[in-house]
């Protein structure tokens, strides 16, 4: 691909489209702590499910807007009227499945937040706080297994190929491609 900054990224970033762009160079793989942010990934990611990371990420400020800056203290408390609402929000993903889901994850999510104090150390201590490097996978052992816990707590479209996909955005799993000017060279 021709890069206008002559670096080579991974093959799924679109050299066209600039949000993209930045999202693989300061975002994607890097490790996140900060728990809105591990629930606004966790919730896009879900969103994502049957379309492209870049349509999602296309809708971000918008996702963002309609869902309270991802608060997950205001999201668990969404009714019917607002569920109504974001159904006929144009600018967002519509589906009332992944919606609802959304508000059922917000309170699983707070609940896994009294648990373990916040969900990044629910989250971390699946790797006791290690970055897992490895390519060219949509799962793993370690994705089937938080996709299953969290299953098991009641949270909705977190199947284990997005489980995989959150963990690779939120930098848990770093898996920038060979020859990315971002690869991780041991």
């Amino acid at each position: 691909m021709e890069w206008k900054d002559n670096k080579c990224r991974c093959s799924w970033a679109n050299p066209k489209n600039e949000r993209y762009i930045r999202y693989h160079d300061d975002e994607w793989g890097v490790p996140v702590y900060d728990d809105q942010k591990l629930f606004e990934m966790l919730i896009l990611e879900s969103f994502q499910a049957g379309l492209t990371w870049e349509c999602v990420l296309n809708k971000q400020d918008a996702f963002r807007q309609a869902f309270d800056q991802f608060d997950p203290e205001k999201v668990c408390r969404y009714d019917e009227e607002k569920i109504a609402a974001l159904q006929n929000n144009s600018d967002i993903i519509r589906n009332r499945l992944k919606i609802k889901a959304a508000v059922n994850n917000a309170n699983v999510f707070r609940e896994i937040q009294k648990e373990y104090g916040s969900f990044s150390d629910y989250l971390w201590h699946w790797t006791e706080g290690a970055v897992i490097y490895e390519k060219g996978a949509a799962n793993s052992a370690l994705s089937d297994a938080v996709s299953s816990d969290l299953k098991r707590r009641g949270m909705k479209f977190v199947g284990t190929t997005i489980i995989y996909a959150y963990m690779q955005a939120v930098g848990i799993i770093y898996s920038h491609e060979e020859g990315c000017f971002l690869e991780h060279r041991d």
